[in-house]
Order: C-alpha cells, then structure tokens, then sequence
C-alpha cells in the first residue's frame, strides 16, 4: 500500500500529460493565414531598419568619431 501512493503520483502526472498532449492537437489551420496589416507593418519595419543602417554606414560631418589618440 506504501508503494501505491509513491506510484499514484507518478501516474498521474503521466496520465495528464497524456490529456493535455491530446487536448491541445487540435486543428490550427487559421494560424497559416496571417494578418494582411501584420505583412504591412513587416514591411514599415524593415524599411526602417534600412534607412537606420544606411544612416548608421555614413560618418557624420564627413569625420569617423571612432579616431585613435
């Protein structure tokens, strides 16, 4: 009997973890279709990295501040 309630949690934890696995299978077929305004804002974005690296690329006051004494 003493063995039993070392093993009864155990087990259920198994058999819970077996149910939640199950529960959670379901069909996600509306998360393959995005968001047409997410496309929109991924591309604001990465526009404006790319404006930030070409700033960031050009030495301001035709001078590199990064100069050794």
């Amino acid at each position: 009997m003493d063995k039993l309630v070392y093993l009864l949690p155990v087990l259920g934890c198994v058999a819970m973890m077996g149910l939640m696995m199950w529960m959670m299978r379901g069909n996600h077929s509306n998360a393959a279709q995005p968001d047409p305004r997410t496309a929109e804002e991924i591309a604001a974005l990465r526009a404006e990295v790319a404006d930030l690296r070409a700033q960031r690329s050009e030495p301001a006051d035709g001078a590199d501040r990064r100069t050794r004494s």
